[in-house]
């Protein structure tokens, strides 16, 4: 009698010599992607709510920019493969984009083009990756993917502070102690996610000066350079780059609210060629021949997008975000369970403490937040993900109709989990 081709295969079976890639595992267990889409599986769709943040709300790029992405597809210029380091009009567009506020200007040449800035991470740490006992210094909190790459190319996490009693800045000391004869590089975030600072010119110099002393390389991620909203303007840190080397990474994700056109830049700050003599630009460009090209038809549409874009698009979107902070601060005062340190000068979050004595039957702030969802449908980001306990992170990106729901759904969460009077005085 045949058989069933499976009565012979088993996964257990040690005749097979393959297995799955264990580091990759422990690199994606880390990532936001994975703990986020893992969340909606808590989701309770039959409760009638739609799930927030969602993308119908949020706001919209600029004609201008859809007008460039659909005049490289009729154009025809854009049906091939792209050169690794990206083409040239386009890296030239980013040089010109960045050198507006830099006193060295960057070449073409030291711009290569990238499907977004996670790409761009994952370059970068693959390059720097030579050491076997190299580690990288990253902040807490910080963007989680830095992590996730940094244990995938086996380059050890340290973590470096942020300071909230002193607006969130770079604990400098705390740097330094963390940092060794292996330590490859740093990684700043400016304007900062989650925390929404924008460090000022006299910190960032420190940041350099530290660099050089430990002799490390500044990695400054500036993907909110154009969501920038409060009093302090953004200084980039390309603008020290003649203290210690900047490679710097940005997009058109967050400030033309376009994250899903995959489109970004690393740019080497390098005036005194440290990063070339020590081989990590050949490093970089060989790197970037081992993977996919970003979007040939993006890359064409880039000059565009960055050249013809009105600076009304960013004020008034500014504008808004200014103003959804202000209605986001009134709201909280009907959550006490959640404490904004500062408001946020810049990205499209609130970075709130969360003081889980005053609600029942809540641990922790994934806890939280998984309840959150099942019970409201309403999708915060838990501050482990992001490497601080008992912190959450609101999406605060969206038309005020939204925001106001995010918020009435929040104080119905916490009216129903908080502690009554009678059960704080017992504890």
């Amino acid at each position: 009698m045949a058989t069933s081709g499976n009565d012979n295969c088993n996964a257990n079976d040690s005749v097979w010599q393959f297995r799955g890639n264990g580091a990759t595992s422990d690199a994606a267990a880390v990532t936001l992607r994975k703990l986020v889409f893992g969340m909606f599986k808590n989701c309770n769709f039959n409760n009638g709510k739609t799930i927030l943040p969602s993308t119908t709300h949020s706001f919209k790029t600029c004609p201008e920019a859809e007008e460039a992405v659909a005049a490289a597809v009729r154009s025809g210029m854009a049906n091939s493969y792209a050169p690794s380091p990206g083409i040239f009009n386009a890296r030239r567009a980013v040089a010109d984009y960045l050198n507006c506020e830099l006193p060295t200007k960057l070449r073409p040449e030291d711009v290569y083009i990238t499907g977004g800035c996670n790409q761009a991470i994952e370059i970068v740490i693959d390059s720097l990756a030579g050491n076997p006992a190299g580690n990288i210094l990253l902040p807490n909190p910080g963007y989680p993917h830095y992590d996730a790459r940094a244990i995938h190319s086996g380059v050890e996490v340290r973590k470096y502070d942020l300071l909230p009693e002193r607006d969130f800045e770079i604990d400098l000391d705390g740097l330094e102690a963390a940092a060794d004869k292996n330590t490859v590089a740093l990684v700043l975030i400016n304007p900062n996610n989650p925390c929404g600072n924008v460090y000022t010119y006299d910190h960032l110099k420190k940041v350099a000066e530290m660099a050089k002393k430990l002799g490390i390389v500044v990695i400054s991620d500036e993907v909110y350079d154009k969501v920038v909203y409060g009093e302090r303007p953004f200084v980039p840190m390309g603008t020290f780059a003649s203290i210690a080397p900047v490679i710097t990474f940005g997009s058109i994700s967050k400030g033309w609210v376009v994250p899903g056109w995959r489109i970004g830049w690393m740019a080497m700050n390098d005036p005194n060629r440290i990063l070339k003599n020590a081989g990590v630009v050949e490093s970089i460009e060989d790197c970037l021949d081992l993977t996919p090209q970003p979007s040939f038809l993006l890359q064409e549409a880039l000059p565009e997008i960055l050249e013809k874009t009105p600076k009304e698009y960013f004020a008034k979107k500014n504008k808004a975000m200014k103003r959804n902070v202000e209605l986001s601060f009134e709201r909280l005062r009907d959550i006490p369970c959640l404490f904004c340190h500062k408001k946020p000068e810049s990205c499209s979050y609130l970075w709130l403490r969360l003081d889980t004595s005053v609600l029942d039957y809540i641990e922790n702030d994934l806890d939280f937040c998984t309840k959150l969802v099942n019970e409201e449908s309403l999708i915060l980001v838990p501050g482990v993900a992001l490497g601080a306990k008992n912190w959450v992170r609101i999406s605060i990106g969206t038309e005020e109709s939204e925001l106001a729901e995010t918020f009435d759904r929040l104080k119905s969460f916490y009216s129903r989990h908080a502690i009554s009077k009678e059960n704080i005085k017992s504890h």
